[in-house]
Parts: structure tokens; sequence; C-alpha cells
């Protein structure tokens, strides 16, 4: 089996390719540095999200690719999720995996994420669309991660009643694996917590892991989206932080148990502090 993975050395596509290693699977890394050196993959390959060309190369003979939107302006998104569509039908992969990173995929919402869900569906190829929605690393910016260090403070951009089922990037990867040796399971996976958590035991979690006394503190999402500029850029910062304000007029970011991980795969995503040891992170 080979299988073929986007962002490759990045956060979300690093851990999967080390899912299907430790399987004993053949995997493909794509990356934008041919030089690149990615642990776990019998091969690494430059394939860029603008050329359609080398990304249905890529694709070719695969029993599995691994898809996930870059962040970039969503112009580009919307660009990228084009050339991959047109790269699978192209060349036809056994499977896709695609996960949205969190972004919507309600076709009356819009968006790259939507088109490309809804862009696969039209394929014919089998697939699947593993929608998480936080991520437990967005706790490890130096912002978020510094605080609770030096204040005892975890800051983050909702509201302390506000319930969402958090996910690791070594969740979806576990996901991924399973949904690549279940092409009987079709449509959209939802992968976090049930039930979803607050901010406040997100705090707790992180107060047993440091051994002290961590509280939650709510942010705007203007602040927040100073904080991450430096690391993501000023363009995707702005529509990250829109995200948080649209989000803060929902009750919550909670999955629901009948498309869950849980119910379909039979996985159940780590809790925060099964997540916090997992990563070894250090008090």
């Amino acid at each position: 089996m080979t299988y073929v993975i986007h962002g490759a050395t990045g956060a979300q596509g690093a851990p999967v390719v080390a899912a299907l290693a430790a399987a004993g699977h053949s995997v493909t890394a794509l990356t934008r540095n041919p030089d690149a050196v990615v642990h776990g993959a019998q091969r690494v390959v430059a394939a860029g999200y603008g050329s359609t060309a080398e990304l249905t190369e890529a694709y070719r003979g695969a029993d599995g690719v691994f898809i996930h939107l870059p962040v970039f302006s969503e112009e580009d998104r919307q660009t990228y999720a084009r050339n991959i569509l047109a790269a699978v039908r192209a060349a036809r992969p056994a499977r896709v995996v695609f996960s949205t990173s969190g972004a919507p995929i309600d076709p009356e919402t819009g968006g790259a994420a939507a088109a490309l869900a809804g862009g696969l569906a039209d394929t014919g190829v089998s697939h699947a669309v593993i929608a998480p929605t936080f991520y437990l690393e967005n706790l490890l910016m130096p912002y978020v991660l510094d605080s609770v260090r030096e204040r005892g403070v975890l800051p983050y951009p909702i509201r302390a009643d506000f319930p969402v089922s958090w996910a690791s990037h070594l969740d979806i990867a576990d996901a991924v694996a399973a949904l690549f040796d279940r092409p009987d399971i079709t449509g959209v996976v939802s992968v976090g917590q049930y039930p979803a958590i607050t901010g406040p035991d997100l705090a707790e979690a992180f107060g047993t892991h440091f051994g002290k006394d961590v509280a939650f503190e709510q942010i705007t999402p203007e602040q927040f989206r100073i904080s991450v500029a430096p690391l993501i850029g000023e363009g995707p910062a702005a529509d990250v932080a829109g995200a948080y304000a649209a989000m803060s007029t929902l009750p919550d970011r909670s999955i629901t148990a009948e498309n869950s991980a849980q119910k379909l795969l039979g996985i159940t995503p780590r809790s925060t502090g099964q997540w916090l040891t997992d990563i070894g992170l250090r008090p």
C-alpha cells in the first residue's frame, strides 16, 4: 500500500506519515523542498498546490492520498482546491481523505474547504472528509503557553462557557490511518472530544499537568490576531480572528455523536491531559 501525504513535514501531515509508517505502509511525502528529510517516508516528492500536473503525477497509482489545505489567503486556497480536484479526477487514486482543518464545509457558507469537500463527492473517487473543530496544538503557541507558565493563566478567544470538541493532530492521524483501511466509510467523520469541554476544563488539565493552579482567561479575537500574526502572517491572522469573532455568536463548537470517530471508527480522541502527556510537554 502506498500513501501520498500532503504537508508531510508540517504539524498535521507529519503525524500521518508516522502513523502509516508504524503500520508498515509505504509513504510518499509531498513537500515544497525536494531535499527535505521526512522520517518514515520512502519517497519525498516536490509537488506544489499550484501545479495540477505535479499533483496528478504524485497521485497517480496511490492507494490513498491525504489532503489538507495550507494556511494561505482564501483566494490561494480556492485555487489550490481546484487544482487538487483536477488532479484527483485525472489520476484517480484509490482513496482520498481530506481534513478540513476546522474550516466550514457547508456549501451555503462557501470557502475553499467547502468547495474541495463538495468537489470530491463529484469525482467518483472513494473519499472521506475529516472534520475537526479546534486543535489542541493551538494551545502551544507562545502567547498561550508562555502565559500558562509565567502567569498561571490560559488565554484564548472563546467564552468560558463555550464547549468545544478539541482534537489533536495525533487524533487526526489516527483517523486518517483508520479511514484508509475502511473504504466503506464515506462522507464526513467528526474528530474531537465528546462531550465537548470548556475553557476552564482546559485550564484545569494544564494545571494538573504543570502541577499548579491555572485559570482560563477570555481574550478578544483582536488580541489573538496580534499574537498569531508573527507566526502565520497578517492576512491569515485576520481571517482566523474573523472566524473567532463569528463563532462568538454560537452556543458551542461540539461534534455530534452520530458522525463521530468514536462511533464510526471506534477511535476515542485523547483527553487534554492524555495529549499533554503524549507530546511530552514539560512544565
